[in-house]
C-alpha cells in the first residue's frame, strides 16, 4: 500500500488572486486569496487542512508539500504555527513553476524511488478515492463520472471542460487523456464520461515520462500530457471508476461553496 503522498501547492494562484467585486471576501480570506495561497484560504482552518486529513484518514502517514520560494507563509503554518498530529509533513521547492510535471520531479527528489500518491493543492477529493488509489503500488489515477462531479460537487457541466478527459478501458486501464478539451468535445457523450482531476499514484516509471515529457502547447511540463507519454511506451496505468464529488478551490467563486460543502467536516491532519 502507498503511504507518501505529494501535494501540488507551488502555483502562482493567479485565478485566486484575480480580484472578483461580486465575490466580497471577510479579511483573512482576502489576504490568503490575494496571495494566490488557495491552499491557505480558511474554511474553519486552512483548506490544505482539510485535504491533510482526508489523506490521513485513508492511509497515508507521510505528505510532501511541493511549494515555491515564496511560501514561507505555508512552511511556517505547518512547521510552528500548527504542525499536523496524522501526518508527516515535508518540504520540496519548486524554484520556478514549471508545470506540474516538473512538480512530480520535485517532490521524487525527496521522496525517493517508493510510489507516491499525487494531488493538487486546490481540491478536496473523498477519501474513498485516495484510499482506493493507495491500495495498490501500481500507477493509477481516479476516473470521475461526469454526472456526480456535478451533481454532488461544486463543479459546473460547462467547467468539466477545464479538466481532463480519460478514457478507460473495459478493465480498467488508461488507454488515454485529453487535458482541458474546451469546446471540442460534446459533453453528454459516453466519450466525456470519464473525468480525471490530478490524482494520481506515481511510480518510478511514471517520475521518469515526467522528467522527459516536453514543454506543452501552453509552455509548460504538464503531468497529464507525461502521463500520455508513458502510455506511448506501454507503462500500465490503473483507472478506478469512481461516482463520486471533488471540491474545487481555484477562484473566489468557489470559495462560499466550499464552506458549505465542508461545515460538517472536522478537519484532523
Amino acid at each position: 500500500m502507498i503511504r507518501t503522498a505529494a501535494i501540488l501547492a507551488a502555483g502562482l494562484g493567479t485565478r485566486m488572486q484575480r480580484a472578483d467585486d461580486a465575490v466580497p471576501l471577510e479579511a483573512s480570506r482576502e489576504a490568503a486569496a490575494r496571495q494566490g495561497l488557495k491552499g491557505m484560504i480558511p474554511i474553519k482552518r486552512p483548506f490544505l487542512d482539510y485535504v491533510l486529513s482526508a489523506l490521513a484518514e485513508a492511509g497515508i502517514f507521510e505528505v510532501v508539500l511541493v511549494l515555491g520560494p515564496n511560501h514561507d507563509a505555508v512552511r511556517r503554518y505547518f512547521t510552528h504555527e500548527s504542525p499536523p498530529q496524522r501526518v508527516r509533513i515535508r518540504f520540496a521547492e519548486q524554484a520556478t513553476p514549471l508545470g506540474t510535471a516538473d512538480a512530480v520531479c520535485c517532490a521524487a527528489s525527496v521522496i525517493g524511488e517508493e510510489p507516491f500518491l499525487v494531488l493538487n493543492a486546490d481540491n478536496y477529493y473523498p477519501v474513498e478515492a485516495l484510499r482506493a488509489l493507495a491500495a495498490e503500488q501500481s500507477a493509477g489515477t481516479v476516473a470521475f463520472d461526469r454526472e456526480a462531479l456535478v451533481a454532488l460537487g461544486n463543479i459546473t457541466t460547462e467547467r468539466v471542460r477545464a479538466f481532463a478527459i480519460l478514457t478507460v478501458s473495459d478493465d480498467e486501464r488508461l488507454v488515454g487523456i485529453r487535458e482541458k478539451p474546451g469546446a471540442d468535445v460534446d459533453l453528454t457523450s459516453e466519450e466525456a464520461r470519464w473525468v480525471g482531476m490530478n490524482c494520481w499514484a506515481v511510480t518510478p516509471a511514471l517520475v521518469a515520462a515526467c522528467a522527459a515529457v516536453p514543454r506543452s502547447a501552453r509552455g509548460e511540463l504538464e503531468l497529464p500530457e507525461a502521463v500520455g507519454l508513458a502510455i506511448q511506451h506501454g507503462v500500465p496505468i490503473r483507472a478506478i471508476r469512481m461516482a463520486a464529488p471533488v471540491l474545487d478551490l481555484s477562484q473566489r467563486s468557489d470559495i462560499a461553496s466550499v464552506v458549505v460543502h465542508l461545515a460538517a467536516v472536522e478537519p484532523m491532519p
